[in-house]
């Protein structure tokens, strides 16, 4: 029986829908793709394949199939005639993912608002600012959680190969150091200075731009480009 088909509704221009291209590149599946234009109104055929708008693309879809079923008279409470099966999983994957899920999450909740801090801002001084906070909360925050990278793969928890921790941070990871490029005047240059304070953080992050999962489809310019368009405007006001 042949594999289902992968219909991927993506822009490259995402952070987000990139997430979906580097986990589809590193597992190996074949996929179409459909670029869906964010500076328009949702054409009619995309709202019937997802009527869900949102102020980001979907780069998947989600069906949720959720059933309200009222019962007429209460269920009894009774104990189950036998023991609740066994985990599905040893725990040491339950307690892997909960590393995984709180290490994206500083990554996300601590050190990402400097980052758009650095693309509202209005000048270098700002900029500057706006990277030695990020790289603050990169030293207190995310450091520390890369210790068992040390002698090992430079990917979370010492992988040799991506894993979803790369996968979700990626794409912000890679702009983060390209737009640190003075070309490009989005971020401090500063930036690789600083980094030097966290050089598991440092390590990690270079590894994981430039790997071909993570960066075939960015284009540097045309992404750098849109965000100076887009912000450029809030930092003036």
């Amino acid at each position: 029986m042949s594999s289902p088909k992968i219909v991927l509704y993506t822009n490259h221009l995402c952070p987000w829908a990139h997430r979906a291209h580097i986990a589809l590149k590193e597992i190996g599946l074949e996929y179409e793709e459909v670029i869906i234009d964010l500076s328009t109104p949702r054409e009619p055929w995309y709202l019937e394949i997802n009527p869900v708008t949102r102020p980001r693309p979907h780069h998947h879809l989600r069906w949720n199939h959720c059933n309200r079923i009222r019962h007429r008279r209460p269920i009894p409470r009774r104990r189950p005639p036998n023991p609740p099966p066994p985990p599905s999983s040893p725990t040491e994957n339950a307690l892997y993912r909960a590393r995984l899920s709180f290490f994206v999450d500083a990554f996300f909740s601590k050190v990402l608002p400097s980052f758009f801090a650095s693309l509202r801002a209005a000048n270098e001084t700002e900029r500057d600012a706006a990277a030695e906070q990020l790289v603050a909360a990169i030293v207190k925050e995310v450091e520390p959680l890369l210790a068992d990278t040390e002698g090992k793969g430079p990917f979370f928890g010492g992988s040799d190969k991506l894993t979803l921790a790369e996968v979700q941070s990626g794409p912000f990871l890679l702009r983060t150091l390209s737009f640190a490029k003075p070309e490009h005047g989005l971020v401090s240059a500063k930036l690789s200075t600083l980094l030097e304070q966290a050089p598991r953080f440092k390590r990690w992050a270079e590894a994981t731009a430039t790997h071909e999962s993570v960066n075939f489809i960015y284009d540097e310019k045309l992404v750098a480009d849109k965000m100076r368009a887009k912000f450029a405007p809030a930092a003036k006001v």
